[in-house]
């Protein structure tokens, strides 16, 4: 009997996480107002799209890929419901920081599973978890500088994991390496 298969759910997962991180960090560069078209990415692409690729990764035995799509997609949903009814009732001063830090806390774990994948990877897990770290400090410390830090360094998370995305599109599509990766 002949293997299933399977296409790679990792690019849809790594292209709702990157270009929705993308948009949200250049709001916390201070580029643009929150507004409805970072949330609406946020449920739609940065979250539905990651939880059926983590799906998808569950049906390829990717124990990594599920618990990372899936995951990261239902940040986004949290985050966008944060945000929304942020003031049903008020979140106290600071408080955003520690739900930001537990992510950071998970996103330094799964970096840890990324060792012996590719470079690209390593990078985007590792640069997020610095991110969640930044915006927690903003939210503790009140101080604005340390947001668009966090914005410059996650719109670079975002791009990378948008790279990683089409790389990995692009050299199956050619059966070989265009876009490099830094594999292992």
């Amino acid at each position: 009997m002949e293997a299933e298969k399977l296409a790679n759910p990792a690019p849809l997962g790594l292209a709702g996480f990157g270009m929705t991180t993308i948009l949200l960090n250049i709001h916390n560069a201070g580029f643009f107002p929150l507004g409805s078209m970072i949330l609406a990415m946020g449920l739609c692409y940065g979250g539905v799209a990651q939880i059926i690729a983590g799906i998808l990764e569950f049906k390829k035995g990717n124990t990594f890929g599920l618990t990372a799509f899936v995951s990261y997609g239902f940040f986004w949903w949290t985050l966008v419901f944060i945000l929304v009814f942020k003031n049903i009732p008020a979140v106290p001063e600071g408080f955003m920081g520690w739900y930001l830090f537990c992510w950071g806390v998970f996103t330094f774990f799964m970096w840890f599973g990324t060792w012996g994948k590719n470079r690209v990877l390593q990078y985007v897990f590792l640069s997020l978890t610095v991110l969640f770290w930044l915006l927690a400090i903003k939210d503790w410390s009140g101080n604005p500088a340390v947001g668009i830090i966090a914005g410059w360094e996650g719109i670079t998370c975002g791009a990378a994991a948008l790279y990683l995305a089409m790389a990995e599109v692009i050299n199956e599509s050619h059966g070989k390496t265009v876009l490099p990766i830094g594999q292992l």
